[in-house]
């Protein structure tokens, strides 16, 4: 009784300050929320304490004359100084005042018209607006006798080049990545769909990092379900501060204790654009290289960007070659144990003498000697990721070499079990997606340990589980075994096989909208026929 009343009153109080913090509309907030004053020595003092012990904030003063004072607040690092001083404060240094249409004589006209020669400017009236504008790395300027502020949107901070993403290489196909950049990454969005049908919703989320997130879909195409889904769980979010667009994949995907994702992030702009000419919806989101799509099913996770740049018939030898390396990542370590320990009668006769003789001597059951190894290996993996590259790739190579022929010459592993767990490892390389990747990591685990308790009953146990549980999955409304589990006849040419793409002639029926078809039928190339 008692703890199901510590439970209780837990929840009244977790309600009770998600209400309070509905009704402040903030987690923490020390900002004055009046309106600017005439006078910019009260604007600057109250700025100041908002700013304090902010040695990184500017406040430059200049006197234009007698009477008028002008203020410029900008953070140091984030902004672009030499324009500021070419185009904003020259100007009014040395030429006086800017002339719009007509004569200009006073400030309140420069504000009104905003007579600023900077692309992107607007006028606010409260200090909490200065504030928020002043940390989005815009310029604030406030003028003596006016109750505004003009924001000057020139930012200029440091940002990384354009490069290939590191974890999805390929052959043939383009080379930019994404960057932490939000407008960067939008703008290569933009590059490749040239249309005003793509639209961009943007939002804030984090109360201190106040991160900028868009969602980026095109209309007609993206299913309005979806959508509103998306907005939906977006503007749910409450949170003090958003770092990386994993954060926002915890709060939006259906089924968080599934080890499969259904978020998809990638870090490449073409795959992002494959994405949303099927329907699909991309959340960008500030300060992070890795884009987030929805809904996303189980096939595309085994689809790389590579697959739609070679020829169909390539493609679909490797997604054959792909689907064989998923099944062994998955399945090989519990079938040795199962036909070792429990069913050796399946084994050829020739084969079953030389692993019994190999595991001669060997102190441990089949199971553990396999765990130990997946331990060991996974381990190695680890090391080699977090260490710097130079080191990482020769520590994990000399390592893997090393401990395995030791603990073969010790007698402490067989020789059969230290090839399973390496033709393991090299088949899970070959998962294009590394969270699909590390969900089958994880699920190899439980079925080698029922592998060993129940044999191949056990195996059987266990991926009955994982397919039940596949069928029952969603993201965003849609079966993450589409279009198999419902099947849609219609789009398996894009599952098991990669068809050509001009026999690709509708998009996905359970992601896509009203606009289904993309390509016309009767494309097929043959040859000329005619005289020579």
């Amino acid at each position: 009784m008692t703890l199901f009343r510590k439970l209780l009153f837990s929840k009244v109080k977790e309600k009770q300050g998600l209400k309070d913090l509905e009704k402040n509309g903030s987690l923490s907030s020390n900002v004055p929320t009046e309106t600017l004053s005439l006078d910019v020595s009260t604007n600057e003092q109250l700025l100041r304490g908002v700013f304090k012990n902010c040695s990184d904030v500017v406040f430059r003063s200049v006197q234009m004359n007698e009477e008028t004072n002008m203020l410029y607040v900008y953070i140091d690092g984030l902004c672009d100084t030499k324009i500021l001083d070419q185009v904003v404060l020259k100007p009014f240094l040395f030429e006086g005042m800017p002339q719009g249409i007509g004569e200009v004589s006073t400030f309140g006209q420069i504000f009104r018209q905003q007579l600023v020669a900077v692309a992107k400017i607007k006028t606010v009236s409260k200090v909490s607006e200065v504030v928020e504008s002043v940390l989005m790395a815009n310029v604030a300027i406030l003028v003596n006798g006016e109750s505004n502020a003009l924001i000057a949107d020139l930012k200029g901070f440091e940002k990384r080049s354009i490069e290939e993403p590191a974890s999805e290489p390929v052959i043939h196909g383009p080379r930019d990545g994404f960057t932490e950049t939000l407008r960067v990454n939008t703008s290569l969005i933009r590059r490749r769909i040239r249309s005003p049908r793509l639209k961009i919703e943007s939002f804030t989320i984090g109360e201190l990092t106040k991160t900028g997130v868009e969602v980026l879909y095109i209309e007609g195409i993206a299913p309005d379900s979806v959508l509103g889904e998306v907005r939906k769980r977006i503007q749910r979010i409450q949170i003090d501060g958003v770092l990386d667009s994993g954060y926002l994949e915890e709060f939006v995907e259906d089924l968080p204790f599934s080890p499969f994702p259904q978020v998809q992030n990638t870090e490449r702009p073409d795959v992002v654009c494959a994405s949303l000419l099927e329907g699909k919806v991309a959340i960008c989101v500030d300060n992070t290289p890795f884009v987030l799509i929805v809904p996303m099913t189980f096939w595309s996770g085994l689809q790389a960007a590579e697959d739609y740049y070679e020829r169909f018939l390539y493609a679909t030898f490797i997604r054959w070659i792909r689907y064989s390396l998923l099944s062994i990542s998955l399945l090989l370590p519990s079938i040795y144990v199962a036909v070792t320990t429990f069913h050796p009668q399946l084994l050829p006769t020739n084969l079953l003498i030389s692993i019994a003789s190999a595991r001669e001597g060997v102190p441990f059951p089949a199971v553990v000697e396999a765990l130990m190894m997946e331990f060991m290996f996974e381990a190695l993996r680890e090391a080699g990721v977090r260490l710097p590259k130079p080191v990482g790739s020769a520590v994990s190579i000399v390592g893997a070499l090393v401990i395995g022929q030791s603990a073969v010459q010790a007698g402490i592993i067989s020789a059969p079990m230290v090839i399973v767990v390496a033709t393991t490892g090299i088949a899970s390389f070959g998962i294009p997606r590394y969270n699909l990747g590390t969900a089958y990591r994880l699920l190899r685990f439980t079925i080698l340990i029922l592998a060993g308790l129940l044999g191949f009953y056990g195996i059987l146990v266990g991926c009955i589980t994982i397919l039940i549980h596949l069928v029952c999955l969603r993201s965003f409304g849609v079966p993450y075994l589409s279009p198999i589990a419902p099947q849609i006849p219609g789009n398996l040419k894009d599952v098991l096989i990669r068809a050509p793409r001009w026999s690709l002639n509708y998009r996905p029926e359970l992601i896509a909208g009203n606009d289904k078809k993309r390509i016309p039928e009767g494309q097929q190339p043959s040859p000329e026929r005619g005289n020579p």
